[in-house]
């Protein structure tokens, strides 16, 4: 297994958490799609995907927990800290083109709390 789809999502992350927007053109195709199914949005071309992350009131922090994949298809499971400290798990799916980013999928959800009837069968984790 190659690592160097890996090092592309990690350069990613290092430069959201350094809020170095130009810095994804480096990560990210110029024709990458990105889609965001939760609120139906579909960004299409660096342009529109500067213009967006250009204008975000505040770039999140961005934890991963975990980074897998092989060859052009690659995943990360990290949380989003946009400085109010409730973070958000997040599930990333990157395709990779050429050693950079062609598509990204991204889903995102606020934890919640473990109902009590399941505790006998389940170890909690925070």
């Amino acid at each position: 297994m190659s690592d160097d789809g890996k090092a592309v999502v990690e350069a990613l992350i290092a430069t959201l958490n350094a809020g170095d927007v130009p810095g994804m053109d480096d990560v990210f195709h110029e024709d990458a799609v990105m889609e965001w199914p939760q609120s139906a949005e579909r960004i299409v071309g660096g342009d529109n995907r500067r213009a967006i992350y250009g204008s975000f009131p505040q770039l999140p922090t961005i934890t991963p927990r975990r980074i897998t994949g092989e060859g052009d298809l690659w995943v990360a499971e990290a949380d989003l800290d946009y400085g109010d400290g409730d973070p958000y798990q997040t599930v990333f799916i990157f395709e990779l083109r050429d050693g950079r980013i062609a598509k990204e999928t991204a889903y995102w959800t606020k934890p919640f709390p473990a109902p009590d009837w399941r505790a006998q069968w389940v170890e909690r984790t925070r």
